[in-house]
C-alpha cells in the first residue's frame, strides 16, 4: 500500500504538475475535480470537499458537503496527457464530514457487499469481458455512427480498421498497470473487446471505471469515438459486459468439478442469481437502450437458463484447460455501473450459497425458446418495477439509494416513452 510520503516523491520524481480527483455518480459516470500539486496535501488530508449534485444532480439533495478520499493506491499518471507538466489521478472514496463513508457512495456499496461476504467466508475473483464501438466523428467532431470497415470476428487487418487504435488503447492501459490478456474485433463492423486479468471484485470495478476513460481518450486521438451504448445499430449485435466469477472459500474455489460434474455451489450460486436477476437488471441492464440488445437474438441472452454450451444463455458455467472453473454472466451490458454490477451478482450468487437456492435443470447446448421458458424483463420500465420494494436490491443498495436510482430511470423512461422515433412515422404517417 502507498504511503503518502511516496505519493509525493513520485509527483516530483514525475513531473506531476496536474492531479484528477475522480470518483463515479450513482449510474457509473466518471466525474472528477482537478488541482494542481500546490493543493495536494489538501488533498491527501482528506479535507477536499464537492457537492453531493455531483453524485444525482438533485441540488436540493443531501446540502451537506461530501469530502473527497482518494484511494493512494489508484494513482496512476495518465500516459496521453503532456509529458512535460504530467497529470495525474486517484480514485476516490466518498466520505461525510464526521468521517463515516457516505452510504449511497457506489463504491461504498461493493466495499459493503465484499465486507459481508468476507465475514461469511468468502472471497471472489471477477473478470470481465468489455465490448465497445468505435465509429467516426463528423467534421465537427460530433459522434456518428459510422463505419467504413465490414470486418467481423477476430478479423485481421487490413479488415479490421480498428487494430492500431486498438493496440494503443492496450498500451495506454498497460502502462497504467493493466495486465491485459488478450484484445480482438468482435462479431459486428467497429466492434471490439478487452480483456484483462481477473482480480479482487474491487479492483476490477476501479479497473472498468480507468477503462472506458481509457479507451475513449485514447480514441479520441484518432478522430473516432468509442461509446459503451449496449445497441447502437439496428441489425447487429449489441455490445455485453460478461462477468466471469470465482467463489473461493477455505482457499478452495467452489466451482471446481470434481470428475467432470457440476458442483452443487455452483448451482447454488447459480440458483441466486435466477432467484433475483429480474430485480438486478435495473442495475446490469440500466438503459433503454439495454434492453433492445436483450431481444436481438445476437447472441445476447434473455432467456433465464444456464448451460455450458450455449451462447445465448443467461449464465454459462466455464471451465478453460489449466484455470479454475467460473460462472459466467452474460446478461449485463458496458453501460452499467460496475461497482453496482458486481455488487448486486456477488450479493445474489451468495445469497444462493447460502439458502442452497434451486438452479433449475442445466439447458442442452442447442435449445428453442419456448413459452414456458422465463425471460428477463422486456424493457427498463419492467426492470425497475421489479427493483422497487424488492427486499433483496435494497438490502444491498439501501433503500434511500433505491428510490433516488429508481426515479431517475423512471424519469429515463418518460422522456423516451415521449419521443416520436422515425420508426412510427414510417410505419404509420402515411397509411393511419
Amino acid at each position: 500500500m502507498r504511503t503518502k510520503r511516496e505519493i509525493l516523491e513520485l509527483l516530483e520524481e514525475e513531473d506531476v504538475k496536474f492531479i484528477r480527483l475522480q470518483f463515479t455518480d450513482m449510474f457509473g459516470n466518471l466525474k472528477n475535480i482537478a488541482v494542481t500539486e500546490s493543493q495536494l496535501m489538501r488533498v491527501l488530508d482528506n479535507r477536499f470537499s464537492m457537492s453531493s449534485k455531483a453524485l444525482f444532480g438533485d441540488e436540493n439533495f443531501c446540502q451537506d458537503d461530501l469530502y473527497l478520499r482518494p484511494d493512494l493506491d489508484s494513482f496512476v499518471i495518465l500516459p496521453w496527457r503532456p509529458q512535460h507538466g504530467k497529470v495525474a489521478r486517484f480514485l476516490c472514496d466518498i466520505y461525510r464530514e464526521d468521517g463515516t463513508p457516505f452510504e449511497l457512495s457506489s463504491r461504498t456499496i461493493l466495499k459493503n457487499v465484499i465486507k459481508s461476504a468476507e465475514e461469511k467466508g468468502y472471497t471472489f475473483y471477477v473478470d470481465p469481458d468489455c465490448e465497445f464501438f468505435l465509429f467516426h466523428t463528423d467534421e465537427n467532431g460530433i459522434p456518428t455512427t459510422v463505419t467504413h470497415e465490414k470486418a467481423g470476428y477476430m478479423d485481421v487487418g487490413p479488415m479490421d480498421l480498428g487494430e492500431n487504435p486498438r493496440r494503443d488503447i492496450v498500451l495506454a492501459l498497460e502502462e497504467m498497470g493493466f495486465e491485459v490478456e488478450s484484445s480482438h474485433h468482435e462479431k459486428a463492423p467497429a466492434q471490439h473487446e478487452i480483456d484483462f486479468k481477473e482480480a479482487e471484485p474491487l479492483q476490477i470495478a476501479d479497473s472498468m471505471t480507468t477503462f472506458k476513460f481509457a479507451v475513449r481518450s485514447t480514441a479520441r486521438r484518432f478522430g473516432l469515438h468509442a461509446t459503451f451504448m449496449p445497441k447502437p445499430k439496428n441489425g447487429i449485435p449489441g455490445s455485453g459486459l460478461h462477468l466471469n466469477i470465482s467463489v473461493y472459500k477455505d482457499g478452495k474455489n467452489l466451482f471446481n468439478e470434481k470428475n467432470g460434474e457440476i458442483r452443487e455451489e455452483t448451482k447454488w450460486f447459480i440458483g441466486g442469481i435466477m432467484e433475483h436477476v429480474d430485480a438486478m437488471c435495473a442495475i446490469t441492464n440500466p438503459l433503454v437502450n439495454s434492453y433492445k440488445r436483450l431481444m436481438s437474438g445476437y447472441s445476447a441472452p434473455k432467456d433465464k437458463v444456464w448451460t455450458r454450451k450455449n451462447v445465448n444463455a443467461l449464465v454459462k458455467v466455464r471451465h478453460r484447460l489449466g484455470e479454475d472453473t467460473k460462472v459466467d454472466l452474460r446478461f449485463p451490458d458496458p453501460s452499467a455501473n460496475p461497482y453496482l454490477a458486481i455488487a448486486v451478482c456477488l450479493a445474489a450468487g451468495i445469497d444462493g450459497l447460502e439458502r442452497k437456492l434451486d438452479s433449475g435443470m442445466e439447458a442442452p447446448g442447442c435449445y428453442e425458446t419456448e413459452n414456458e421458458i422465463e425471460q428477463l424483463p422486456g424493457t427498463l420500465r419492467e426492470a425497475v418495477a421489479w427493483m422497487n420494494g424488492d427486499s433483496f436490491i435494497e438490502g444491498v443498495l439501501g433503500k434511500e439509494f433505491c428510490e433516488i436510482y429508481a426515479d431517475a430511470k423512471m424519469e429515463e423512461w418518460d422522456n423516451y416513452m415521449e419521443q416520436v422515433s422515425q420508426w412510427e412515422l414510417d410505419e404509420y404517417l402515411y397509411r393511419i
